[in-house]
């Protein structure tokens, strides 16, 4: 099958690593993909797949939107007649372009199917945040014009469905991860932190994650000399909470690691993995954790709750985070049976439901239902 993907490769973030593992295991499967995003000359991120790229050009683009260019549009276009795919996916990058995809693939009688990866906070419209509840409904009139909308879980779907996006239109395919890259093994992390006990967060320093809430109870838990607290990631409030919040505490601010390899080994040597945001859509971070075997704690919020439920995690609140990690943070430390048994439960848990393998099998088949439904019937030549 020729795969026409649009998705973004810079700056970091979840939509990076989507599209490079779904990307990635397509061409193992002997499928062929084209790459569209919008580019600038920057290194090569790790472990990117090697395949036909096309550059958009673009204004601005950030981890959490992306203004194109003028043209961007019309590059789109004729990139896509010259690839002539069978199937566009567009794993949604908060752009304008969204918007046009479908008006562009019906000129093309090109089938089209999204990702919708905005994060939302809990369970049903009630629980989302202003600036997520505006992205829903500005979404949602566009999203009922591609021939399938991909989210992450069922609470996503009805969220969806309420807001008039048809029910037939929506496909729930949960994230999956590569579970032998990402395995319990051996990691020498904690010596190298001179950690007895380690607790990993990895991902954005930025408001809707909530890191203070977690570095608040840190500090107020009293936790012991051997036991550490690694940050892994960057944002716009690094610099503010690092300074009250240092190695004094035993806080370890370790900043965005971009190689995948050392993020593998930073989380095989968890002990305790800990997401504690405001809003999620369905947490990769969180579930590579799962994979390499750590205890997790993670807020009710997206499906994150959902992945963790019946006993593969810890699920929070988001009213009160503070107050139980300052619970739970001692308990995790004091208790290594605890964190040892919930490691497994965690890595059982993605077993069963979120392997990258069954992700990939259920988006081929989603392929051949809206080919079936929708063939290519573009003369090329005209």
């Amino acid at each position: 099958m020729r795969i026409a993907w649009i998705g973004k490769k810079s700056p970091f973030c979840g939509n990076v690593t989507y599209s490079r593992e779904i990307t990635n295991a397509l061409l193992d499967r002997g499928h062929e993909v084209s790459f569209l995003h919008f580019a600038q000359e920057e290194p090569e991120p790790d472990n990117w797949p090697k395949f036909q790229e096309v550059s958009l050009p673009f204004i601005y683009k950030s981890q959490v939107y992306t203004i194109p260019a003028l043209k961007a549009t019309k590059v789109l276009t004729e990139s896509l007649r010259e690839i002539k795919p069978d199937i566009v996916h567009a794993s949604l990058t908060l752009s304008p372009l969204d918007f046009v995809l479908p008006e562009i693939c019906e000129q093309l009688n090109l089938p089209l199917v999204a990702t919708f990866h905005t994060p939302f906070a809990g369970k049903g419209a009630k629980l989302i945040s202003g600036t997520q509840l505006i992205a829903y409904q500005l979404y949602a009139p566009f999203l009922d014009n591609y021939d399938r909308v991909i989210v992450f879980s069922q609470i996503q779907r009805e969220l969806l469905a309420r807001m008039g996006v048809r029910d037939k239109n929506i496909a729930v395919i949960p994230n999956g991860v590569d579970t032998v890259k990402y395995s319990p093994g051996y990691s020498t992390v904690k010596a190298e932190f001179q950690a007895e006990r380690l607790f990993v967060y990895q991902g954005r320093i930025a408001p809707e994650k909530n890191v203070e809430a977690l570095l608040r109870a840190w500090k107020q838990s009293g936790m012991s000399e051997g036991s550490k607290l690694l940050i892994v990631g960057d944002g716009p409030l690094r610099a503010s909470l690092e300074q009250f919040y240092g190695a004094e505490y035993g806080v370890i601010w370790l900043g965005f690691v971009a190689e995948e390899e050392r993020r593998i080994e930073i989380l095989r040597g968890a002990d305790v993995f800990i997401l504690p945001s405001l809003v999620e859509g369905l947490s990769l971070s969180l579930l590579e954790a799962m994979a390499c075997g750590g205890a997790c704690i993670a807020t009710d919020v997206g499906a994150d709750g959902e992945v963790l439920e019946k006993g593969a995690g810890i699920v929070l609140s988001t009213k009160t985070v503070r107050s139980q990690l300052k619970t739970l943070l001692p308990l995790c430390q004091d208790h290594p049976e605890l964190t040892t048994l919930l490691g497994q439960k965690a890595r059982n848990r993605v077993l069963e439901r979120y392997t990258l393998n069954k992700n990939i099998t259920q988006l081929e088949e989603l392929y051949k239902e809206v080919l079936v439904e929708r063939p290519v019937r573009l003369s090329w030549g005209a």
